[in-house]
């Protein structure tokens, strides 16, 4: 996905050109993925420019609430929201998900978050990107233990990490407590490595269900599955 000042979609734009994470093609991914249907109340940590809560309320009746830290990001996500049909769908919070979950009022049906990841890189000169991709200003433990305290008992928690971040997290979320629902495995095409998993974590014990999802086909052309997933969203869909 090319890195523009703002990225177009069929109901919404996003602009980006102040926030140090850019539209992502497995961001939207999640956005698209994400069950909605029943959800009354949504928590987005880490919403950055605001797309994934876009993308939710676009196709969901509920209140979001969106956490950004990052001063920049968020009043590039409010710039969005208020620019958007869903703006009185959503609310976005200048603050970190540490500071939110003690003060919050309120729990959730459904909380998605895309958090930073890398926990021992070598780190860029840009602070505002460095909080994006590491940790160091969300551990994982942080982020489990806000979905713990947040999560509606029948709610579930979904996070998007790469295979080996995904691993980590998982042990931590189950020896919290939480329960591995659904897992989708994307790849850039058959044969090829995963590049994130999409994990969907609730309290109640089901059957894991496991999914795999194909950006491109062999001919390097997008997917069945992808352009279905993504249809109501991208413009050259």
């Amino acid at each position: 996905m090319p890195s523009n000042s703002y990225f177009s979609f069929k109901q919404f734009t996003v602009h980006q050109a102040d926030t140090a994470m850019k539209v992502t093609t497995d961001a939207c991914i999640l956005g698209a993925y994400v069950p909605v249907a029943e959800a009354k109340n949504i928590l987005d940590i880490g919403t950055g420019t605001g797309l994934i809560a876009m993308m939710l309320a676009q196709r969901s009746c509920a209140k979001i609430d969106a956490v950004e830290i990052e001063q920049l990001a968020y009043f590039q996500a409010i710039s969005n929201v208020e620019n958007s049909f869903f703006k009185g769908k959503i609310n976005i919070f200048h603050t970190s998900i540490q500071d939110f979950y003690p003060k919050a009022t309120k729990q959730y049906d459904l909380i998605v978050s895309n958090p930073p990841f890398f926990q021992n890189h070598l780190k860029s000169e840009r602070k505002a990107r460095n909080n994006s991709l590491h940790t160091d200003t969300l551990s994982f433990e942080d982020l489990l233990d806000a979905a713990l305290g947040l999560l509606e008992p029948t709610g579930t928690f979904v996070v998007l990490l790469p295979a080996y971040e995904t691993a980590i997290f998982e042990a931590l979320a189950t020896n919290k407590g939480l329960n591995i629902h659904k897992k989708l495995l994307i790849h850039h095409r058959q044969g090829t490595k995963i590049l994130r998993i999409i994990t969907t974590f609730g309290f109640e014990k089901t059957q894991m269900k496991t999914e795999t999802l194909f950006i491109k086909d062999s001919d390097e052309e997008y997917s069945d599955d992808f352009r279905k997933l993504l249809k109501e969203y991208y413009l050259i869909f």
